[in-house]
């Protein structure tokens, strides 16, 4: 009975309005403006280009503080720049063979003037370039002061 209604609701227009404001398109639920997308995937390749140059300080200048991660089922928070150590940052990934990471994919899936959602996978690899493996990640990125950064990531690794 509740399915014949929504039926009958959907073909007399009544809940168009409704379902027109909860669609989602194929960039998410908001319009991405073109200006945005190039701003954001341009900090996004100053974040990959200056971790694979293990450039710490370069790294943290594409964060917005506090800077967010959730990996490995824990929650870190960084309140600002200059509290880690390079070499603990750097050396953990290298113990395990790292040598440098490239992005496989970025695709804003949700955008507004202030805020954008980015759905991305990143690969590691040896310096010999073996694969170490790929993972799916969630970036946020904000507008804060008049600059784009990385303000927020979920990602599956470790």
């Amino acid at each position: 009975m509740k399915r014949l209604i929504v039926i009958v609701l959907l073909s007399i227009g009544f809940l168009k309005p409704v379902f027109a404001q909860t669609a989602a398109t194929e960039n998410g639920s908001h319009g991405i403006d073109p200006r945005v997308s190039a701003a954001v995937l341009q900090v996004l390749d100053e974040y990959m280009a200056t971790f694979n140059a293990k450039d710490l300080k370069g790294w943290e200048d594409t964060y917005q503080f506090p800077h967010y991660r959730l990996a490995g089922g824990k929650m870190s928070v960084l309140e600002k720049a200059g509290l880690r150590d390079s070499a603990k940052v750097f050396g953990e990934l290298q113990k395990v063979g790292w040598d440098h990471s490239q992005w496989d994919h970025r695709n804003i899936v949700q955008a507004s003037a202030d805020k954008v959602h980015v759905d991305t996978r990143f690969s590691r690899f040896r310096a010999d370039g073996s694969l170490i493996g790929h993972y799916e990640s969630l970036y946020i990125l904000t507008k804060e002061n008049g600059r784009w950064g990385v303000k927020f990531r979920s990602s599956y690794t470790e």
